[in-house]
Parts: structure tokens; C-alpha cells; sequence
């Protein structure tokens, strides 16, 4: 029988630089031997890519934007999450539910117990090894995101009050789970950050 696999997630606001790390962390547990499967959230299934296009380009309130992503999430574990850990595979996964407490929750202002039942319902007791969350300031997670010359989804397009919510509802969870969210400062280059990833990573699993 095979030992469990790992389940770390990367979280941060939009912007953060946390999606260009996501190799560079598959390419350090795999120097450690390990298989890793890479997903991300919303999507990761068929059926979560079709939620995810309804999450990120129709208007809707905050509960069903929340009811929509977990029920992309449902899909996602069941199908690829936990089956990969089943078989030994570290899955690396970019967002997972510290994203919904983060932007339905601080950015949207739903009741923080909603999204706890919705949890419970879908993934109970699952909850990433380690998070990585990728902290910088709104400003410079905008300038960033100006940069890249992509069409931006209805959360980029947000005005910045609301992505300092989502960033302090991000230090929240951080506080609530010193052990399992590690922060990261996401501010300064490419090189920099992931050299900070890389040392954050040698302690959690060294």
C-alpha cells in the first residue's frame, strides 16, 4: 500500500505571482522523489472548467458564487484530489477554499458559517498539508496584472478596496492557521520570491 500523498495549495490575491511558482514548487517535491499532479481551482474537471467560466464572467450574488465553486470543488476532489493522494501523488493545487473565505467572504461579505457548512458538505476533512500564501500590497498586484496585457475576469476588474479586503481576509485565515498557511512576500522579483518559497518550503518539509 502506498503512502498518502501531500496536499499543498497556493493562495494570494490576484496578481500576487503565485501561479508563476507553481512550477518551480512541483520541480522541488519532485527533486525529493515524489510524483506530483499540478491542478488548480475553479476547473480542474471538465465540469469545473464550465463553472469556472460561469463563476468568472457572470454577475451573481456572493452564495451562489460560493455554492457554484464548490460544486466545481465536489468535482475536483472526488475525481483528481483525492484520488492522487490515494495513490501516493503530491498534489499541488493553485486556490482552494481559503480562496472562497477569502474573496466571497472579505471581498464579497458573505457569513463566514455559510461557506463552513458548504465545506463541511464537500470535503470534510480534507484540508491542504501546507498553504502557501503569496502576500503583496493591491497596488503592486495591479501593476502587475497591467502588465500582462490579458482581458481580466469580474475579480481583477474589482476596485482596489476590494482587493484589500480579500488580502486581509488572506492574513486572517494566516493567523487563524499559523501551522498549515505559510506567508510568503510576494513583493520584489521573480528570483526573489522564489527563493523565499524555496526556504518556506525546506521547513515545512525538510
Amino acid at each position: 500500500m502506498s503512502t498518502r500523498g501531500k496536499f499543498i495549495t497556493f493562495e494570494g490575491i490576484d496578481g500576487a505571482g503565485k501561479s508563476s511558482h507553481l512550477d518551480l514548487l512541483c520541480g522541488l517535491a519532485r527533486a525529493k522523489g515524489h510524483a506530483v499532479e499540478r491542478t488548480f481551482e475553479p476547473g480542474g474537471t471538465p465540469f469545473g472548467q464550465r463553472m469556472r467560466e460561469v463563476v468568472l464572467r457572470h454577475e451573481a450574488p456572493a452564495l451562489a458564487e460560493a455554492i457554484a465553486i464548490f460544486a466545481a470543488r465536489s468535482a475536483h476532489v472526488e475525481q483528481v484530489i483525492e484520488p492522487a493522494l490515494a495513490a501516493g501523488r503530491w498534489v499541488v493545487c493553485d486556490r482552494f477554499t481559503d480562496s472562497t473565505y477569502a474573496y466571497q467572504c472579505g471581498g464579497r461579505g458573505l457569513d463566514v458559517g455559510l461557506v463552513e457548512r458548504l465545506e463541511e458538505i464537500v470535503h470534510p476533512g480534507l484540508q491542504p498539508d501546507a498553504t502557501f500564501l503569496f502576500d503583496v500590497d493591491p497596488a503592486t498586484a495591479a501593476a502587475r496584472q497591467g502588465a500582462r496585457g490579458t482581458e481580466a475576469d469580474k475579480f481583477e476588474r474589482q476596485v482596489s478596496d476590494f482587493h484589500l479586503r480579500v488580502r486581509n481576509a488572506y492574513l486572517a485565515r494566516a493567523q487563524r492557521f499559523p501551522r498549515r498557511i505559510r506567508v510568503i512576500d510576494a513583493s520584489g522579483s521573480r528570483e526573489d520570491v522564489g527563493r523565499r518559497l524555496e526556504a518556506e518550503f525546506a521547513q515545512v518539509f525538510p
